[in-house]
């Protein structure tokens, strides 16, 4: 395994749904071979053909192939895997390509809340194993997480990073721990926002509006810790000091949130979820946030997060 990452070096990557499917395409636009092992071969022909008509580009190359189990010949050098955040599917689908895979092959899985180390538990080679985060669309999001332990081999975190930052089009970052950062920030901002629902203080529009016009407008642009530096940090610690008492605590999920889960209305594919959708709306939603990934990927080029590498003004 080289430190820095090969344009053409052949990739697995195994999963059944619009993230791998988009990744496939972000793999395929940064010149890597791809094997796609997924359940579901109809739903990601015409997820990568769809994309590659709406931007009158032809993304597979000779170098795709589609497959429905792990039975390929091929040598590898990193194998991508998008699973539901599971511990028990996690864990076999590691041990299906361990079986299959040579043994100084990375394997890299994404991981939300189970930590890195009992994904290695029990890993014929443990140090090989790296957590992975991606967003869809992944073609056009610099977002990368990766996350590695005291058990991760350098050579491996540094590969995927070099070749996230050279040919992926990310600018990724490096967690030393046993989970992501991603997904706790997110878990606290959706816990107050509960927490404010629930008592009455404001609707799910309010909260809502509240992130997007104000969070949503600044945080392309600098982040939340920068963004103080540019406001001021002593506003916000003034601020802080009385408001971090009040902020919710709770351990568990409201009743309201239960109560969507338990009667599967999920969202937009069931046409119900924090908000009501009519039929078709679903797909019109999807369309506007392809073109909007697109406008925002462009403004984000101008605005790199390393300002000390560009002059301002």
């Amino acid at each position: 395994m080289k430190e820095v990452g090969q344009d053409n070096a052949p990739v697995l990557l195994v999963g059944s749904n619009k993230l791998t499917y988009s990744i496939a395409i972000c793999l395929q636009k940064a010149g890597h071979p791809v094997i796609l092992s997924t359940t579901d071969k109809e739903k990601a022909v015409d997820y990568i053909t769809g994309y590659s008509a709406e931007a009158g580009e032809m993304v597979v190359s000779k170098g795709f192939k589609i497959i429905q189990d792990l039975d390929f010949k091929r040598e590898v050098k990193m194998a991508i895997a998008i699973t539901d955040e599971n511990l028990s599917a996690k864990k076999q689908l590691i041990g299906k390509l361990e079986s299959s895979l040579s043994p100084n092959t990375l394997i890299a899985i994404n991981t939300e809340s189970i930590p890195l180390d009992e994904l290695q538990n029990g890993a014929s080679a443990p140090e090989r194993i790296v957590g992975l985060n991606w967003v869809e669309p992944a073609t056009t999001t610099l977002f990368l997480e990766i996350i590695a332990n005291s058990t991760t081999r350098q050579s491996y975190v540094d590969y995927i990073y070099q070749t996230a930052n050279l040919t992926w089009g990310k600018d990724p970052y490096t967690i030393q721990g046993e989970t992501g950062i991603r997904m706790r920030l997110f878990a606290a901002m959706l816990r107050e926002a509960f927490y404010l629902v629930k008592n009455d203080y404001a609707t799910v529009e309010d909260i809502d509006r509240a992130c997007r016009n104000d969070a949503g407008y600044y945080l392309p642009f600098a982040g939340n810790l920068r963004y103080m530096d540019l406001m001021g940090t002593y506003a916000y610690g003034m601020v802080m000091k009385d408001l971090n008492p009040e902020l919710a605590a709770d351990k568990t999920a409201p009743d309201f949130f239960v109560s969507l889960i338990q009667n599967a209305t999920l969202g937009m594919k069931s046409g119900i979820g924090f908000y009501d959708y009519r039929p078709g709306e679903s797909q019109k939603w999807e369309a506007l946030l392809k073109q909007f990934s697109h406008q925002v990927s462009a403004l984000f080029e101008k605005y790199p997060f390393n300002y000390k590498t560009q002059e301002v003004g």
